[in-house]
């Protein structure tokens, strides 16, 4: 089980959405650019995203989007959420019957509680991490590649 294209590209986006926060609506053209994401594929993941008010999109010249709430008030799961991704490690999808409706008993398999409990503790953990935790990730990120560039730039003039 992992996520698909779908929930990775959308969380990444909008990081880079939340990171340009306050500098006025970012374009998806900008987006595209920076994260190597196709803008036909974010046109539809951002009709998502604003459809479960996550973003709000501004029209018009120097338009664009923004966030539609507070980037700590953004979590992980309702962006997954938001674009329809599937958070299911189970082999029936949540339905009971793993061993398909054509089976004689239709029943679960053995293992499906284990699957079931990673559900769970997947949404609860992607519940807990906001889209701000991944923004001051990132800025940290950045902040130590800028130190290690800056060290070589004055190791090399020394």
């Amino acid at each position: 089980m992992r996520l698909t294209t779908k929930g990775r590209f959308a969380v990444t986006a909008m990081i880079d959405l939340a990171m340009r926060q306050g500098k006025g609506p970012v374009t998806l053209s900008g987006i595209s650019q920076r994260q190597a994401i196709s803008l036909s594929y974010l046109e539809q993941l951002f009709g998502k995203l604003r459809r479960h008010e996550i973003v709000e999109s501004i029209r018009g010249p120097g338009g664009g989007y923004s966030l539609a709430r507070r980037a700590d008030k953004v979590t992980v799961a309702d962006i997954i959420i938001a674009v329809d991704e599937p958070l299911d490690a189970t082999q029936c999808g949540g339905k009971e019957n793993c061993h398909g409706a054509d089976h004689a008993t239709g029943a679960r398999c053995m293992t499906h509680e284990l699957w079931a409990t990673l559900n769970e503790k997947m949404v609860d953990y992607l519940d807990s991490v906001s889209l701000q935790d991944l923004v001051d990730q990132q800025r940290q990120k950045n902040a130590e590649q800028n130190v290690v560039v800056m060290h070589r730039n004055h190791a090399a003039l020394g």
